[in-house]
């Protein structure tokens, strides 16, 4: 148990301080307990109160790491500023291969119109880039105000007992760094898609080997209208993701953020898969008249069938998803406890 008293404290210190100074700072916070555990025991044995004095001597973790942080104030502390740089990366690279693999995709398609695509390749940096980087920012700013443990920490050296230090991580919860990060890469893509090709959501139609059109599955009259209830269901998916990195663990405190904005993204989904002019209201005629399928012929029925049954089970796969993601962090807390 003193141990185990000194292990949190370390790294409830450590943890707020930048990654290339944690394993040195690390021993030698712990050098230093166990120099005044020595001048304070005289040679007997060390008591849990010992320690529990030695630490309140100390001060709360949060403000000796103040101290090795030479008292700078952050928007993004330390702690969180090497992952903010891994996945504002991350997000940077995803959003400029989709981008390329979009324009890319448009010149093999249509090569006369290469000029006017790759302008819009250039706009396309200009406008998304901000926009996936702030809400990375974003993530991140939440994630540093709403540290589960900060609001108590506020009063640093009044009320603090050792005893309140945050437990090291446990296996049995512990969020894998690249569940996180891959859901982030696939949201920023999510937004690349959505925002600068939503035309090649469709049916793709090729006539003698060459391409001849796309059969939309949105309504692209009425999509513009919809696209900031996409923007921002993609928006708070990266900060629920962001979060999950800065928690690292599941806690009762992030089943229940991530319940709330699961909640939301489920109504917003609920409301654009049911509303009909989201989708394309023309796409059964415009595969007769493309020449897929015959009018009143079995295929048109089967076909017909799947486009009407697509948005429900679109809906149900989703909302199942997400349930599953609050669902899956309750087990984890429930069985570490």
């Amino acid at each position: 148990m003193k141990m185990e008293m000194i292990d949190r404290y370390v790294y409830g210190v450590t943890k707020r301080l930048p990654e290339e100074q944690r394993a040195d700072i690390g021993d030698e916070v712990r050098g230093l307990i166990e120099d005044m555990l020595d001048e304070r025991v005289q040679g007997r044995d060390v008591t849990e109160e010992d320690v529990r004095e030695v630490l309140l001597e100390l001060g709360h973790p949060r403000s000796l790491a103040r101290k090795y942080q030479g008292n700078k104030k952050y928007i993004i502390g330390p702690e969180l500023y090497d992952f903010y740089v891994l996945i504002a990366k991350i997000a940077l690279i995803s959003t400029v291969v989709g981008l390329t693999a979009i324009f890319l995709i448009k010149v093999i398609l249509s090569p006369i119109n290469i000029i006017d695509d790759f302008v819009d390749y250039i706009v396309s940096f200009i406008t998304t880039i901000p926009m996936v980087i702030g809400w990375v920012t974003i993530g991140f700013v939440l994630a540093e105000y709403f540290d589960e443990n900060k609001f108590a920490q506020i009063k640093l050296d009044n009320n603090w007992d050792p005893s309140n230090l945050t437990p090291i991580p446990d296996p049995k919860r512990q969020i894998k760094r690249c569940e996180p990060i891959t859901s982030i890469v696939i949201y920023v893509f999510v937004i690349v898609m959505l925002v600068f090709s939503n035309e090649y959501f469709g049916i793709w139609i090729f006539q003698q080997g060459e391409f001849s059109g796309i059969v939309p599955f949105l309504n692209e009259a009425e999509y513009s209208s919809f696209l900031i209830l996409i923007l921002i269901v993609c928006g708070f998916g990266i900060l629920k993701e962001c979060l999950k990195l800065f928690y690292e663990r599941w806690t009762y405190s992030l089943v229940t953020l991530t319940a709330i904005v699961n909640l939301v993204s489920i109504t917003i989904f609920f409301y654009l898969l049911n509303e009909n002019r989201f989708w394309n209201p023309d796409f059964m005629n415009e595969l007769v008249q493309n020449g897929i399928v015959t009018n009143g012929s079995d295929n048109y029925q089967v076909i017909k069938i799947i486009w009407e049954q697509m948005t429900l089970w679109g809906l149900v796969i989703l909302v199942l998803g997400l349930i599953w993601d609050v669902v899956t962090g309750f087990i984890k807390v429930r069985k570490a406890r």
